[in-house]
């Protein structure tokens, strides 16, 4: 400003060669404000300076610390005026790198073994990209859906299968009834019938976390003989009502609160599920599967009042067993809640009665258990049945297309499921199955240990050969009479060893995510990982098998079985 007053005052001063009386009377006035404007500058450039000097002084103190000069650095690198900041690096999006790798090297060593002798080529490489798949499904590289669909595309592409094989399983109703179930339960949810009837249950036994368990079990247990697809039974009509059960007590998925009830409850319904399978004739729908291998082989009818006979006992004695099992081991958080039944009553009067959409989503189960019940003499399978029911929820509104579209755990769990059950078809179509019973038989045999010790091997070996296996047809029909003809060879009572090979066929479905029908559509709920619903899986098959040859085999020796 000085320097302005300065340059105004010559040209003021110095517009002629003699100045004029004009700028001699400005002259003065000129200089002082020149004089006075210096001064001000001064002094604000003196409080400047001290203000700067009180700032920068914390930054001096912290400028002496290691490595402050860079930091100091940086920040007013990115505080200056027109420089460009980088944006926060963006998380990695795709595979997580480690099990992925573990999933190819899994493929890649076995790919490389020879091949055993009476197997062929095809048949070994196939069981290198399942067993590759299977690793992924366990590990997670990617969801579950995208490790099966690069499984089939590895099929394809190593021409171990064509494209019509890798896909035929996408043409199988298991999977797609699968799907349906859980559109069944959208409606559920949406529509509040789940609510209201899971307060109902509430409101009857919810005093405790147990009771209500149990409530469920034996329902379920209940409906096992009359509708024979665990399927449709357990994922078509538990499935949403234990969601709403598990949603009205505060256990959600994805929130924290999953191991409330609903871990548990998920758990639980699904181990029982597979424990009724084996209890009736018609609780599954391989059962009849069983019974017709047993007369083929030993030529012994299995009624369906002698399968009941002899399951009854350690049937009911694992849905009380197992329950509580997992209730110590596993437990829910609240495990008490004395008001939850009296608030359980207040929802329910504040819901009012059914709305249109409920009843229609009432009448619709009813229509689709009615035909689940007695479609065999209507000519109705369960998936045309739950397509019936699905087509009258979509035309009423009651569901949408779009909502069925945005079930991505529905279409996740089609896509690996289905993946799965063409490779362990194709396992067995191309041999390798019946190649692996023959050497069972074989080792089994040679051992010259008595009938009790052999059968136990045989049971043993047919039960955990399961993990091999998305389908409980599919095991049954692949191995079922290679080991009930060698279990009778080596003097295994032939009725006897039917019936345990039999009431297995069932309970091995309990071991993984895949093993049977029910199994995708409660671990597709989401409230148990992987590596649990695995682990307890297996705690779970070794309880069983002890209850069913224990308590079984003394029941089974006081009929008359052997």
């Amino acid at each position: 400003m000085a320097s302005i007053a300065l340059t105004s005052s010559c040209s003021l001063g110095f517009g002629a060669h003699r100045p004029s009386l004009r700028s001699r009377s400005l002259k003065p006035t000129v200089l002082l404000t020149s004089s006075l404007i210096s001064r001000s500058a001064e002094n604000r450039a003196f409080l400047l300076k001290s203000n700067a000097a009180r700032l920068l002084s914390p930054l001096r103190n912290s400028a002496s610390k290691p490595g402050a000069h860079r930091s100091l650095a940086v920040k007013a690198a990115a505080s200056a005026p027109g420089t460009a900041v980088s944006p926060p690096a963006q998380p990695w999006q795709g595979a997580a790198m480690t099990p992925l790798l573990a999933s190819i090297a899994t493929g890649v060593i076995l790919w490389f073994v020879p091949v055993p002798a009476g197997v062929s080529r095809n048949a070994w490489q196939l069981l290198a990209i399942f067993l590759a798949t299977i690793v992924g499904i366990i590990t997670q590289p990617l969801p579950l859906g995208a490790v099966a669909l690069m499984g089939l595309g590895a099929s394809v592409l190593t021409k171990t299968l064509t494209f019509s094989a890798a896909f035929s399983a996408f043409g199988d109703p298991i999977p797609w009834l699968i799907a349906l179930a859980f559109f069944f339960a959208r409606g559920f949810i949406k529509t509040g019938l789940g609510n209201r009837i899971a307060y109902h249950f509430v409101k009857l036994f919810g005093s405790s976390s147990l009771g209500l368990g149990y409530s469920l079990v034996f329902s379920e247990a209940l409906l096992a003989p009359a509708i024979p697809s665990v399927s449709a039974r357990a994922g078509g009509i538990f499935l949403p009502l234990v969601k709403s059960l598990c949603v009205a007590c505060g256990s959600n998925v994805g929130d924290g609160t999953e191991n409330k009830l609903g871990s548990w409850l998920m758990l639980t319904c699904f181990q029982t599920s597979v424990i009724s399978s084996a209890m009736f004739l018609t609780g599954m729908a391989a059962n009849p599967l069983s019974a017709n291998l047993t007369f083929n082989t030993i030529k012994q009818t299995i009624g369906w009042t002698d399968w009941a006979k002899a399951a009854i006992v350690p049937g009911l004695v694992s849905l009380i067993v197992v329950p509580m099992l997992l209730y110590v081991i596993y437990p829910p958080t609240v495990k008490s809640s004395p008001d939850a039944p009296k608030l359980a009553k207040e929802r329910l009067e504040k819901m009012g009665p059914m709305s249109t959409n409920e009843k229609i989503m009432a009448g619709t189960l009813l229509l689709t258990v009615g035909l689940w019940i007695f479609g065999g003499m209507l000519n109705v399978d369960a998936v045309t049945a739950a397509i019936v029911g699905l087509s009258i929820l979509l035309i009423t509104g009651v569901v949408t297309w779009k909502e069925c579209l945005a079930e991505g755990v529905a279409w996740d769990t089609l896509t690996w499921f289905a993946a799965l059950i063409a490779m362990a078809g194709y396992l067995n179509k191309y041999g390798l199955i019946s190649w692996f019973s023959q050497t069972v038989v074989k080792f089994v045999g040679g051992l010259g240990l008595s009938w009790q010790a052999s059968f136990g091997i045989l049971v043993i070996l047919y039960f955990y050969s399961h993990y091999f296996f998305a389908s409980g047809a599919a095991h049954i029909g692949a191995m079922f009479t290679a080991f009930l003809s060698v279990a009778s060879a080596l003097g295994t009572p032939p009725y006897f060893g039917a019936m345990v090979l039999a009431f297995l066929s069932n309970l091995m479905g309990g071991l993984t995510h895949y093993g049977i029908g029910s199994a995708p559509v409660f671990y597709g709920a989401n409230y148990v990982p992987l590596a649990k619903w695995w682990g307890y899986g297996f705690l779970i098959s070794v309880v069983n098998i002890i209850i069913w040859l224990g308590v079984g085999g003394i029941w089974w020796k006081a009929i008359g079985l052997w």
